[in-house]
């Protein structure tokens, strides 16, 4: 037994998932548009258009929920 094979991967293991969309809900009445959700976002998901808070692309969301935290009137909603 070599070293090699302590570090082989047992390719039937491996996921092959794909990963689930996520869903990014935006409250736009409650949105101030105060960009603390696109700048904490480690992404870059979120954009400001018309002091409002919209995805920019969902895809690329991890749903890291950093949005969420940071958002003074809670009107995001990641599932």
């Amino acid at each position: 037994m070599g070293l090699r094979s302590l570090f082989k991967r047992d390719k039937s293991k491996q996921k092959t998932e794909a990963a689930e969309d996520c869903h990014i809900d935006i409250n736009a009445d409650d949105c101030g548009g105060c960009e603390k959700c696109a700048i904490a976002c480690p992404n870059n998901v979120l954009i400001i258009v018309d002091d409002v808070s919209t995805v920019r692309d969902a895809q690329v969301c991890k749903s890291c929920k950093v949005c969420m935290a940071i958002c003074p009137n809670d009107c995001i909603t990641v599932n």
